[in-house]
This record gives structure tokens, sequence and C-alpha cells, in this order.
């Protein structure tokens, strides 16, 4: 369900970055001759601010899971940097967006982080009423109030869509065009994640920067050397990445002969997803949205970190489980087979992620190459570079089967 307004044609592009272009020359060398992002792409509060504004609040961004609005009715507010969000799913089930502020005084119409439910939304302030779909309902001392007019002020409304469980918002209020997701939905669809329930959440507060998050997740070259348990269960040099990079970048892997997933033992306490095909079954796929979501696709689950930046040197990362209804219904599932493994697997990236962020504070840390396996880094580097420079970060349409 889709509740998204029309785009023009063409695309603008964002203010350039306040980013040595130099530097960003040499990140945009061919593959095997560039470098990493400059320094201060991880720890400069100026970039970040304009990452805030741009990369962030500027186009399209995962702000929640579809569940978090389980039914017509459901309101949720969320802090997306660049000020509140609230959330609704109307009677007719589509989600809208809209800026968490009521058109009177400006009262928040929610506490960020909060839930409702009702037929209307309703500012604690002043009661003025708004319908779940934005219009305004009722504003008290103004039914013959002269030449007010209700149809004048709904509240500010901002492009929203549910993809495959995920609710994305674009901040920029509709200049980022439609969500540059197709090819990767391809991917995705058999995984069939809104079908899917979450029964384990995890939260993390890791001192990185969020693209150090990314980075790593998009290479195993540093698997042997923090990562024995995944190794023993997926070989670290496996698998190939796909034919895309811009909104979205990702790859997949293989599963060693025995495992049937990705647990410490390779065993699987679900059930297979229905619909994969026997490749599927045999490898897992490992795809970052643009800019904020890493989704990791298994043979009987499907992992989802959203990462929500709070400043250069600090991201919130909220991870989720999600599993078939009929492993739910098997007597005595217990989703700790894959929770405990990927909590494991989380908590030795954030700290190698965190000794980076402390490593790139040395004012004497300068630029490294990339290793011949790390050529997804090199697509989120070079869509990062063109970011900073002004071209606006969409979807490349190629092939993407693996």
């Amino acid at each position: 369900m889709v509740s998204q307004t029309s785009a023009p044609g063409h695309l603008p592009g964002y203010p350039p970055a306040p980013v040595d272009p130099g530097q960003l020359a040499e990140a945009l060398r061919p593959f095997g001759e560039s470098r990493m992002l400059p320094r201060a792409a991880y720890t400069d509060p100026t970039v970040f601010e304009w990452e805030r504004r741009n990369f962030l609040g500027g186009g399209w961004m995962c702000v929640a899971r579809g569940a978090q609005l389980p039914a017509p009715g459901a309101q949720l507010a969320v802090d997306i940097g660049s000020g509140g969000m609230l959330l609704t799913r109307a009677a007719d089930g589509v989600v809208h967006a809209f800026a968490n502020t009521c058109r009177h005084r400006g009262h928040e119409l929610l506490p960020c982080g909060s839930s409702a439910t009702g037929k209307a939304i309703v500012c604690p302030y002043h009661n003025w009423a708004y319908e779940l779909s934005g219009e305004l309902r009722g504003a008290p001392g103004f039914r013959d109030a002269p030449g007010f007019d209700s149809a004048a002020w709904p509240l500010r409304q901002v492009p929203a869509v549910e993809w495959h469980g995920l609710v994305f918002i674009d901040g920029s209020g509709g200049a980022a065009g439609p969500l540059p997701l197709a090819a990767l939905g391809e991917i995705v669809a058999p995984y069939e994640p809104e079908r899917l329930v979450t029964v384990a959440e995890h939260s993390y507060d890791a001192a990185a920067n969020w693209k150090i998050l990314t980075e790593n997740y998009h290479e195993c070259y540093h698997c042997p050397a923090i990562h024995p348990e995944l190794c023993r269960v997926s070989p670290p040099r496996s698998g190939e990445n796909y034919a895309s990079s811009g909104s979205w970048i990702g790859g997949w892997m293989s599963l060693r002969d025995g495992a049937a997933t990705m647990s410490l033992d390779g065993h699987s306490d679900g059930v297979p997803l229905r619909g994969l095909s026997e490749e599927e079954l045999r490898t897992v796929a490992y795809v970052a949205v643009f800019p904020n979501v890493l989704l990791s696709l298994h043979p009987d689950y499907v992992m989802t970190h959203r990462l929500v930046p709070l400043a250069a040197d600090r991201t919130l990362i909220e991870c989720t489980w999600a599993f078939a209804p009929e492993a739910l219904e098997r007597p005595g599932f217990d989703p700790a087979y894959a929770v405990d493994f990927w909590d494991l697997t989380n908590r030795q990236d954030w700290a190698a992620c965190e000794s980076v962020q402390r490593g790139l504070t040395s004012p004497l840390a300068s630029p490294g190459p990339m290793a011949p396996d790390e050529d997804a880094v090199y697509a989120f580097v070079t869509t990062i570079a063109r970011g900073y420079l002004g071209h606006r970060v969409t979807e490349l349409l190629e092939p993407a089967a693996p």
C-alpha cells in the first residue's frame, strides 16, 4: 500500500557538502586505485549536519516497521533527526506521514517515541483534531470564526511508502521522486518480510559514525579476524555482489555444507521460508538500503538493522528478527538460535567500528586503500562521495540476479 505524491521528472541534487573536493576525487578513482572517504566524513559535526539535512532528511529514509502500525487508527511518532514525524494508518490501510506539529500553535501531536490508537489525531494542547489522512476535523472555538476555513489547515504531509514491511518517508516533501527500490524488490519479494512476525528486538548504542557501520556490513574481509563463529557456518570469501549501486548495495554469501542457517552451529529451530528457491535456501543475502537499513535475508528468518544516526560519532541501531508464522506455531519454538548468534556477531562488529571511529580522531589518520574483497564498500563510498558533490542518490536499474 502506497501513499505518495507525484514526483517531478527531474530530481534536484544536493547542495555541495563541506568536504574537500580533492579528497573526494581520490575516493572516486577506479576501484583498485581509490581511497576511502576523507577523515572529516566520519568525524566532523559540520559534515554530519549536512548529512542530516540532505541524506537523512532530504530524501527517502526508513523510519519504522509496518508492524508498528498494526491496524487502522494506529499512530506512531518518530524522530528523524531533522524533526519529529507522525505516522498513521488510515481506515483504508494506507500509511501516512506528517510533521509532528499541530497547525494551531505547533504542539507535538504525540511525544516522539510514543504510539496511540484512535479514529482521529488529537492535539493534547487545545484539542484540535485531524483525520488520520491529515485533514482538519475540528478546531474548538473556530466554528463560527469569520474567515476561518478548516480546509486550509491540514497537517503538513510528506510522501510515505510501505515497502515489504518497512515504512519509508521522503523528508524532501516529494523532491526525491518515487522510492528507488524497484530492482531490489525482486530480490526481497520471495522472503515476504511483510508476512513474517517480529519476535525479538535488540537496541544498540554504538559510538561510531553510521557510514562506518554500513561499510563494515558491506565486506567480510574482516570476518576471519573477528567472526570465528560466522566463519564456521559461512565461508567468508563465498558469494558475489549484486549488479547495483546507489540507493541499495549488497550481495550474497553461501552456507557451508551441513549448515541450514546462520546460527552458532548452523542448525535451525525455525522453518524454511515458503517460496524460496533451492539456491536461496543455501545462501544469505545482505543488502544495505540507503541511507539507514541493513537487510539480512536468511533461509528461515529476516534480520533488519535500522540505523538512527545521532551524531558524527554515535548511532543507535534497532535490530529485529522476524520468522514465518508457521515457525511460531511449533511447540517450544525459540528464536534464540538466530538471535544469540547475531547478537554476538553484532557486538563484535560494533566493537570494531568503535575502534575505527577512535582511530579516525587522530589528525594523522588518512584515507586508506581498499582490498580486492571490498568492492561493495567501494560502491558505497563512491555513492557517498557523489552525494557530497551534489548528485542525488538514486537506483541504478541494472540486472539484480546473483
